[in-house]
């Protein structure tokens, strides 16, 4: 099948803000019609910046951002017909929500009779019909970015952008607006491009995540090959939980290598950036793909260490152990509950990790 041509393109986009540090650097990238991409990363990796690039509040110092292959980067904000819902919601507080949501309408001079059928619509369709004639301070602060959402959705735009817009809600209700965010996403079909530094955010929504780090995409994926198979140590470290040994290289052959721990223990793994013999690697593997052997003395399977349990966390579908190997950082180790024997602090445990989920790391 082939790929329609994407919605947005960034072409040797750059940004400096003091004429030395580049902010976002050498950044190529292209948004398909319809996905929810989600931009990662930590503070100051450059994320916003490129957000507010593609908004037009930020013009880049060097390249190109397109719209349907036609050149946006020199397009005021209000030409570009984008949605977008910020962190601290923007609603005027002096105006109903009704209005609120007209908002958008009125300044592009719509009819009233228009006006009041788009804003209905966009009240149904974040489940706050009854709710027009408030003001955003009868409101709590889930309705309130409701309301900001329905305003960036009211004109049908193209693009829907979002800045860490579920930031300031409690956990439970952040995770709540996730799964509506999601299906939302899935009933319009709108392209919505979303900035988190939240990496179980990303994981939850997105259908590509593009995990940024000084200015730089690492890596830009389908969020189970983000997980699975994460291009580099920064990535294996930013999504997701890991565990971490430190190793050398004994051979390597293909995309397989064998690495030697300090105690003597030999592991087998996937050699993802083509680390040489006697170089020093990261060995990398999620906590869940990490079994703990019924038989101590157990030797049928490869790729197997001794561990010491110091600490065992109970979390109520699974239990995290935490382990000390010789002479290595503490291991986390997730074990389903319905195939748990007795497990306490001071015990030794057999641990075994499939090669291909050991991911080698220079």
């Amino acid at each position: 099948m082939t790929q329609s041509p994407p919605l947005v393109t960034f072409s040797g986009v750059q940004k400096t803000y003091d004429g030395h540090i580049l902010v976002v650097r050498d950044l190529n990238l292209e948004i398909q019609k319809g996905e929810f991409l989600s931009l990662l990363g930590p503070s100051g990796s450059g994320k916003t910046t490129t957000l507010m690039m593609l908004a037009g509040f930020e013009s880049p110092t060097a390249g190109e951002i397109s719209l349907n292959s036609v050149p946006i980067t020199r397009t005021p904000p209000h030409k570009r017909n984008f949605g977008m819902v910020f962190q601290n919601y923007a609603l005027f507080p002096h105006m109903t929500v009704a209005d609120n949501i007209a908002y958008p309408l009125t300044v592009r001079k719509l009819g009233k009779d228009e006006r009041e059928t788009k804003v209905k619509r966009a009240l149904d369709m974040v489940q706050m019909g009854h709710m027009g004639s408030r003001y955003p301070g009868q409101l709590s602060g889930g309705q309130q970015q409701r309301v900001a959402l329905a305003r960036a959705l009211v004109f049908d735009p193209q693009l829907v952008l979002m800045d860490e817009p579920l930031g300031a809600l409690d956990k439970q209700l952040r995770e709540h607006m996730q799964i509506e965010l999601k299906a939302l996403h899935r009933r319009l079909g709108v392209t919505f491009v979303y900035v988190t530094h939240d990496q179980s955010e990303a994981l939850t929504m997105s259908d590509r995540v593009a995990v940024f780090n000084e200015g730089v995409i690492q890596q830009i994926d389908p969020v189970e090959h983000l997980y699975e198979t994460p291009a580099n140590r920064f990535v294996a470290s930013f999504v997701g939980d890991n565990s971490v040994l430190d190793g050398t290289v004994l051979h390597a052959q293909g995309g397989v290598c064998q690495v030697q721990l300090k105690d003597g223990t030999r592991l087998s793994g996937v050699n993802v950036n083509q680390a040489q013999p006697g170089e020093t690697v990261q060995c990398s593997v999620r906590p869940e793909r990490i079994a703990v052997l019924a038989d101590p003395h157990s030797h049928d399977t490869a790729n197997q260490l001794d561990a010491t349990i110091s600490d065992v966390i109970y979390f109520g579908d699974h239990l995290r152990l935490r382990c000390q190997v010789p002479q290595q950082p503490e291991m986390s180790v997730k074990v389903p509950l319905h195939n748990v024997g007795h497990l306490e602090a001071g015990q030794t445990i057999r641990l075994s990790i499939p090669a291909e989920h050991l991911r080698m790391y220079r």
